[in-house]
């Protein structure tokens, strides 16, 4: 996700979240830091390599 549109929402939710000074900024900072979680692949989601098998005649 492009840094802009991450700060966009986060700063939205810390916004309507947030009740005051600190407590906005600790929640932008939250909201910021999970959606870059999750733009990141998972190692899961991926098959591993399948080895190589060497034929001896």
């Amino acid at each position: 996700m492009n840094g802009f549109f991450k700060g966009i929402i986060a700063a939205w939710g810390a916004k309507k979240l947030g009740g005051g000074c600190f407590s906005t900024i600790v929640i932008f900072v939250v909201i910021y830091v999970l959606l870059g979680k999750c733009d990141q692949k998972s190692s899961a989601a991926t098959a591993p390599p399948k080895a190589k098998v060497a034929v001896c005649r």
